[in-house]
């Protein structure tokens, strides 16, 4: 029999994750609605996929560089200073298993023992988690409905302390879908400039916004690019999820040494990945201005039928996502999720998963066709009808 305690001290005794708890039921159900998690219905562009079958045709099916292949490295230079971001050379780019990867080889790559790293709450998790396994402690910026979930400078000075190493922007944030606009994004930088400070510029819904809002890149701003590293990839704007790649950009001093620790995981990200990213930035770009239509559309039928449940949700100013405030039904966010799928059929996930400090909001994806959206919406009013 096994005595000792073979999970190493650095993994946080969680219980089981609600969102494992929900996939379960779901197999056991017929008709879901699937809107939790952030992974469109659409698939990626034909001629993505052409481009990465053509890749596996002729070869691709070896290792490439560590830090991605040299002409996806120049290809992404291109994108990001052509979409406002600052001016990068090759080797400031590192091409990762997609933009998890890309948190986790970051963190582990800066933080220390006992250092702070501050994200924003109602934020994605993952951060959260990128730092507990660097033994460094998460900061949550408590955001709020009243002020759409922005992030403020207000807001995360007080909490940083002399131990504080890096600060995560994530613009449009998910699971809010709030854009810190351009005034605030400034007040951030120089507040990172002031207390000597890393910002991990999170721009992966970027090309995502809505109506007359749009995301600062960060490295872009004066004095920050030495103290900035962007996280991109194409997974969202492409619809390239399970293709898994994406990319992190910044100053050489840096990239050279995270470089390492990406290639540590990886080796490298998928060739035939790369070769299909790189497809994605060469090729026509309407697919993504047609994305970016359709995530508005869906979040237009999702509000109105908000609105005709009287289920209050923040403004829905980018992404994939509409954050909503369930706690009219008498159910915390947990308990209402649970209801809904073994009821209704309609999976989405509770605001906790996100460092939600109050359970009382849940995350709607808009990954749903609009009919399916509005049957939802029906499912979800006789859910609550039932409370």
């Amino acid at each position: 029999m096994i005595k000792k305690n073979f999970v190493a001290s650095r993994i946080k005794d969680h219980k089981s994750n609600i969102v494992t708890q929900m996939w379960n039921i779901q197999q056991k159900l017929d008709d879901v609605i699937a809107m939790g998690r952030g992974d469109t219905d659409l698939d990626t562009p034909r001629h993505i996929i052409d481009a990465g079958i053509n890749a596996l045709n002729n070869g691709a099916t070896h290792y490439t560089h560590p830090m991605g292949m040299p002409e996806l490295r120049k290809e992404i230079c291109t994108d990001i200073l052509n979409n406002g971001g600052a001016k990068y050379n090759e080797d400031e780019i590192v091409v990762t298993a997609g933009g998890q990867e890309a948190m986790f080889a970051i963190a582990l790559g800066i933080l220390n023992a006992g250092d702070e790293m501050i994200a924003v709450a109602p934020g994605y998790n993952p951060y959260f988690q990128a730092a507990e396994l660097a033994e460094a402690n998460p900061i949550m910026v408590k955001t709020y409905i009243e002020n759409n979930f922005a992030m403020s400078a207000e807001a995360v000075e007080p909490l940083i302390t002399d131990k504080t190493k890096i600060m995560v922007i994530i613009n449009p944030c998910n699971p809010t879908g709030a854009v810190t606009p351009y005034e605030e994004v400034l007040k951030l930088s120089k507040l990172a400039i002031k207390h000597d400070l890393i910002v991990i510029s999170d721009e992966i819904y970027s090309r995502l916004t809505f109506g007359n809002h749009s995301a600062q890149p960060v490295a872009a701003l004066p004095e920050m690019f030495e103290r900035t590293i962007t996280l991109n990839g194409f997974s969202k704007a492409y619809c390239m999820t399970g293709w898994r790649v994406g990319y992190f950009a910044g100053p050489k001093k840096l990239i050279t040494h995270l470089g390492e620790i990406h290639h540590g995981f990886a080796i490298c990200a998928p060739a035939v990945s790369q070769h299909a990213a790189l497809a994605a930035l060469k090729g026509p770009q309407d697919c993504v201005t047609n994305m970016q239509n359709i995530m508005q559309e869906r979040c237009e039928i999702l509000c109105e039928g908000l609105d005709q449940l009287n289920i209050p949700y923040s403004e829905p100013q980018g992404g994939y996502y509409v954050y909503a405030d369930v706690s009219k039904t008498g159910l915390n966010a947990t308990d209402f999720c649970l209801k809904l799928l073994e009821e209704g059929k309609v999976i989405i996930y509770p605001g906790g998963l996100y460092g939600d400090h109050c359970d009382d909001f849940v995350r709607f994806s808009l990954t749903q066709p609009a009919d399916r959206i509005k049957e939802a919406v029906a499912r979800i009013q006789k859910v609550v009808e039932s409370i």
